[in-house]
């Protein structure tokens, strides 16, 4: 009797020539439109796999693998995974990857456009024409402020603050850093940036980038008593997550000309943008596209797919997904009991 093939579940539309290199060895179900799935739906896409592709849209830990017992990878089309409980998963031997490295430079280039576009007040300035206000010609009309000669803070100095630091060197700028743990020497010298302690960041930067992983820890890190130490002429951009920032602080500061400006790729609330920012005309706002080059995008999946045949025990990396998150699945799949204590590798998204 041939040995049944394993079952897996395409969350969301992707790219249909990369999700069929699962059908080699799987049996796939796959979505044709962008779906907000409940926790319950969750609950019934999963309980007969044995794998998924998902992406951020979906929120996944105990209560939605709790009858699927089947289950045994989920492959997140991203870096960061702050959509999964991942000691649950982990407790339950569902192993987890996620997609690193192939979105750095892709990034850390939309960064520097909200960056450039923020300072420079570039929306502002098309709303401004778009709308039949340019009249006369001004010598003082939107002025902006320069990034040439100006302190770049980065928030987090993952695979993208680096590569939003290299960046920086072609405008002449000084960039300083503040991370959980300082780089080496040689990785500070090679990206031209100097480690301060995270209030010395806030006050010094002229434009403050944040790059680093959404945990609890640093929910609303950025919020009214971190903002009332920055610069009134500052910037600040968010191209990590959106619940690092206190929105409505944030909005108050640029509202009462506590701050200049900001750029925002990511929200809290995403896809509800909150009305208090979009009131704002110092505010760049983007829907969450930092990786969003199709090349780049194509690359993710295309490593996903690649996780996910490996979790399952196929292809080159049989049993060795090169993206896992949480090597203590694999224990609790052995041992078939839980874990206490479980270890996670920590969230390398910037």
């Amino acid at each position: 009797m041939a040995e049944s093939r394993p079952r897996v579940w395409v969350s969301q539309p992707l790219f249909d020539d990369l999700v069929d290199q699962l059908r080699a060895h799987c049996d796939v179900e796959t979505t044709q439109a962008v779906t907000t799935y409940t926790a319950e739906q969750l609950a019934q896409k999963l309980a007969p796999l044995d794998g998924a592709l998902i992406t951020l849209n979906e929120r996944i830990g105990a209560t939605e693998i709790a009858q699927a017992p089947r289950l045994r990878a989920l492959a997140n089309v991203a870096v960061g995974y702050n959509n999964l409980d991942i000691a649950a998963l982990s407790a339950a031997g569902v192993a987890v990857t996620n997609t690193p490295d192939v979105l750095t430079e892709t990034t850390a280039d939309l960064g520097f456009a909200l960056l450039m576009a923020t300072a420079r007040r570039i929306t502002e300035a098309e709303a401004f024409l778009r709308e039949g206000r340019w009249g006369k010609w001004s010598f003082t009309t939107l002025l902006g402020a320069d990034l040439h000669g100006s302190t770049l803070g980065i928030l987090g100095m993952g695979r993208i603050g680096q590569a939003i630091a290299r960046r920086a060197r072609g405008f002449g700028m000084r960039v300083l850093y503040h991370n959980r743990s300082r780089l080496a020497a040689e990785v500070e010298t090679d990206v031209g940036a100097s480690y301060v302690p995270f209030d010395d960041l806030l006050r010094s930067s002229d434009h403050l980038v944040l790059v680093l992983p959404y945990t609890p820890a640093s929910h609303h890190l950025i919020g009214a008593a971190a903002l009332a130490k920055m610069k009134s002429t500052a910037t600040l951009v968010n191209i990590a997550r959106g619940g690092i920032v206190d929105e409505l602080a944030l909005a108050d500061a640029l509202a009462h000309g506590r701050l200049a400006g900001a750029g925002l790729d990511v929200f809290e609330g995403e896809p509800t943008v909150r009305p208090e920012l979009l009131a704002l005309k110092n505010v760049v706002l983007t829907p969450h596209i930092g990786s969003a080059s199709l090349a780049t995008r194509r690359a993710m999946v295309q490593l996903a797919v690649h996780n996910l045949l490996a979790a399952l025990g196929f292809g080159p990396d049989a049993g060795n997904p090169p993206s896992l998150i949480n090597a203590d699945a694999r224990k609790a799949a052995k041992t078939g009991g839980a874990i206490v204590g479980a270890t996670t590798i920590t969230a390398t998204k910037r």
